[in-house]
């Protein structure tokens, strides 16, 4: 089989990076080694930026969005028993985000790319990458017990921190950038009234919570955790109470305790790889970097690396123009550290460190309460959250 553009990985970025090639009329093919109904389950983050949004416009899959997406104006830093709003459209000349869940982008994705007929293989096992630092690129895998081959032009990485794009590439080629954080943020899924109508963001002294949604009817809650600990631990009504305790009363009070749909602790890392393109080869999303969720730029970040990618094999196709793949990692990992710093500076202002002495914890309490009261400070801290321009 031959392809244009092999696409590694049937994740957001990967099926969005599919959806904007067919759509300009470039073949390609998607390899995921997990099976649809795994790709469709996965719970990931639910916080878009406006951009994210119109590249998903731009994809043709914005409908549902649209009708059921909720556009949030701002979200709110909840310190020292207060509540402090930061107004998103008045601080950025009239910019949103839109709570919209990576699980709803990934099946609006797949539904299309099913209607175009582009190809998408699943359950492709033991996949490898061959020669992609010359002109004739292929993947090899496995389907059905049967080894198969796929000759392209491109390949495009889109398969996670632990995929096989980026361990494809020789250790002396790529530069590792990583902190691993000493916490965890323990999550539940309930079908429960959100708190509050915008996210709540809450630094308290025994640690971090968070208060989002997915929609109307169905919350989404996170507190600060040891990295070591177990969800068994935790009883629906403990972490309940552990949650309200932490968030100023007049959001407790709007906090409704149900049962869990979903439970798990996920670890807290900074990762960066550096270069993103090896040749032919190019990654993007995950693969290539992991923010803590604190800023909400995971999926964002790997729109953005899409919005690069597609420009420069568009720009490849179109007007046989190498400016674009030349130029596309140093463009992708400008915007990248930017949300890295600010990620970085969300956690670092908003948990609780094992090491912090009482100095540190004072040191968060200004932070926050210089950024509530500037109005400098407030627009940063909105231009960096509705998400850095392109």
């Amino acid at each position: 089989m031959r392809t244009q553009v092999a696409i590694i990985g049937a994740g957001p970025s990967g099926l969005l990076l599919g959806q904007l090639l067919t759509r300009q009329g470039i073949d390609n093919v998607i390899l995921e080694r997990k099976d649809p109904a795994y790709v469709r389950a996965r719970i990931r983050a639910g916080v878009l930026e406006q951009g994210t949004v119109g590249m998903l416009e731009e994809a043709g899959v914005a409908d549902r969005l649209h009708r059921e997406g909720l556009v949030h104006d701002g979200f709110s830093l909840a310190f020292d028993g207060r509540n402090h709003r930061i107004d998103l459209r008045a601080l950025t000349g009239g910019k949103t985000v839109t709570v919209y869940g990576q699980t709803e982008v990934t099946a609006d994705l797949m539904d299309a790319r099913a209607a175009a007929g582009a190809v998408s293989i699943y359950e492709a096992g033991d996949i490898e990458l061959h020669d992609f630092g010359g002109d004739a690129p292929r993947v090899s895998y496995t389907k059905d017990g049967v080894r198969h081959e796929l000759a392209c032009d491109f390949i495009a990485g889109c398969d996670g921190y632990h995929g096989v794009a980026r361990k494809s590439v020789p250790e002396a080629s790529i530069s590792l950038f990583e902190r691993v954080y000493p916490f965890g943020w323990l999550g539940v899924l309930a079908d429960v009234p959100p708190a509050a109508h915008e996210l709540v963001y809450a630094n308290h002294a025994d640690g971090f919570a968070l208060c989002s949604m997915r929609s109307p009817t169905r919350s989404r809650y996170y507190v600060q955790v040891p990295v070591e600990e177990k969800v068994e631990d935790w009883s629906d009504d403990r972490f309940f109470d552990e949650l309200r305790r932490r968030l100023p009363q007049e959001v407790a009070d709007g906090v409704t305790p149900g049962p869990s749909i979903e439970k798990s602790v996920a670890p807290l890392r900074s990762f960066v790889a550096e270069p993103m393109r090896f040749g032919r080869l190019f990654l993007a999303g995950d693969a290539a970097h992991i923010v803590p969720p604190t800023g909400a730029k995971g999926l964002n970040l790997a729109a953005s690396d899409v919005r690069y990618l597609f420009d420069a094999f568009a720009e490849y196709y179109r007007e046989h123009s190498s400016a674009g793949i030349d130029g596309y990692s140093a463009r992708a990992l400008r915007r990248i550290w930017k949300a890295e710093r600010f990620s970085w500076w969300m956690t670092t202002m908003l948990h609780r460190f094992p090491a912090d002495s009482t100095f540190a914890q004072r040191i968060q309490l200004a932070e926050l309460d210089y950024v509530a009261g500037s109005v400098a400070a407030s627009t940063a801290v909105a231009e960096n959250y509705v998400g850095l321009p392109y």
